[in-house]
């Protein structure tokens, strides 16, 4: 992988610009003619290893964290809290919060935002387990709203069907590190008096309008999980302005002892109800290396991620993501792209990431449907969602058919190919042979289909 410098990466940004912006505006490049694939035995295009990931320098990361190690002083203390204060920074908000995971985070606040049983919030169906089991964690119900399939990313349009009495909070999910419509998401909310939390566990430092995404809504929440582009371990984080509400959410990770109280404190009454969500200082010195890299990281996955698409885009059958026009910075936590099978000569999606793989590109088809898997029968089932809604509402297979999302079970089932964000970390010369690989499937589609009954 090339060393260069943040400078050179922002100036190679501003020339070649971000998204879907960019396709059009490089010259169409040709595929050459390509040898026999790996996948029938011959030899792989890429031979050496991808950007490992997370990312750890002895020399400038460990001084802090052996400091911290040293000082006996392990769980929550300053150091958590100067992370605290420069993750806000970065974001442009008052204050952050670190606790456990993002799906805490996520938790904590909706909780505070008086999120609770008897309420629907409405999700996108493309997401991680997290969002709906944080809805489900309040006592709320979880109602899935359909994606626009270019973007990945909850379809506004979808939305106001969606809305009932019930509804309280529309939780919009910036999925693969790629914004959501948020101007649009906003405008409903505010047509009918919403909450909305952002959850932006995979979009660390991506754009609206030049303005970070988890800082638009009423809260934003972010994960530092160990695949995140900052990455902890395990951590999250909630932002806000909101001083109250921040209070709340403090007091709430803490026992329900006020907020300003000492981590071990034992002599003053709780105020409210909550939990041990508390995060250590050792993780949030881990936080903070990570961190100073995290801006020229973001950089780098943006210039690679629009030179790769329009790669990708040239290839027959291969649909990359849509940025949305306000979307001003990606995080590419992930870079996906639809699959055409009709395109590969009738090859099936997961001979496709066979053949893929065998050149040694990692990729994966991403999620399965979320909004009929069986941890929801379960909560539904439970004693108190008996207690607060119906039996109709609860009757799984009717909740199936209410909450259908055909655009989402198309992703999920024949279409989505995902690359890791380290993938993307990578040189302009891996991102030619991530393409060089895709043009060699494509070309040998048909031999592949049939040699190998995909």
């Amino acid at each position: 992988m090339s060393n260069l410098s943040r400078r050179t990466f922002l100036k190679q940004n501003a020339i070649l610009g971000l998204g879907a912006a960019l396709s059009p505006a490089l010259p169409s490049i040709a595929f050459p003619s390509v040898s026999t694939p790996a996948i029938l035995g011959g030899t792989p295009l890429f031979k050496t290893e991808w950007p490992k990931w997370p990312r750890w320098n002895p020399e400038t990361d460990e001084p802090r964290l052996l400091e911290v190690l040293r000082s006996g002083i392990w769980s929550r203390a300053d150091v958590t809290a100067e992370f605290e204060q420069q993750w806000a920074n970065a974001l442009g908000m008052k204050r952050s919060l670190l606790v456990v995971n993002g799906t805490s985070a996520l938790t904590i606040a909706l909780n505070q935002l008086d999120i609770r049983a008897g309420d629907e919030v409405l999700i996108p169906p493309y997401t991680f387990i997290a969002t709906a089991a944080a809805v489900l964690a309040n006592g709320a119900m979880p109602v899935f709203v359909d994606v626009d399939p270019e973007t990945f990313q909850i379809d506004p349009s979808r939305i106001e069907a969606k809305i009932t009495p019930r509804t309280k909070a529309i939780m919009p999910v910036h999925i693969l590190g790629l914004p959501a419509d948020m101007p649009a998401i906003l405008a409903i909310a505010k047509k009918h008096n919403l909450v909305v939390i952002e959850d932006a566990c995979q979009a660390h430092l991506a754009e609206v309008n030049h303005q970070k995404v988890g800082t638009l809504g009423h809260a934003g929440c972010f994960s530092f999980q160990n695949s995140k582009n900052l990455a902890i371990g395990e951590g999250g984080a909630i932002v806000s302005s909101d001083d109250a509400f921040m209070d709340r959410c403090f007091s709430y990770q803490n026992f329900g002892y006020p907020y300003g109280n000492r981590v071990g404190s034992v002599s003053t009454g709780s105020i409210r109800q909550g939990s041990k969500l508390r995060i250590t200082e050792y993780q949030a010195a881990i936080g903070l290396a990570q961190l100073a890299r995290l801006d020229a990281e973001t950089t780098t996955r943006n210039v690679n991620a629009a030179y790769l698409k329009s790669r990708l885009a040239a290839i027959p059958g291969i649909v990359p993501y849509k940025l949305y026009d306000h979307v001003t910075r990606g995080a590419f936590h992930l870079f996906p792209f639809r699959y055409q099978q009709q395109a590969f000569n009738g090859l099936s999606r997961t001979s496709f990431l066979k053949a893929l793989q065998a050149e040694g590109v990692p990729c994966s088809s991403g999620y399965a449907t979320l909004n009929d898997q069986l941890f929801l029968k379960d909560a539904f089932a439970s004693k108190n969602f008996r207690k607060v809604y119906s039996r109709k509402m609860l009757n799984f297979n009717e909740y199936v058919a209410r909450n259908a999302c055909p655009m989402n079970a198309q992703l999920c089932n024949e279409e989505a190919v995902w690359f890791t964000q380290n993938m993307l970390l990578g040189t302009r010369q891996d991102m030619d042979l991530i393409a060089d690989a895709v043009a060699r499937v494509h070309q040998h589609s048909d031999t592949i289909r049939k040699q190998t009954n995909g």
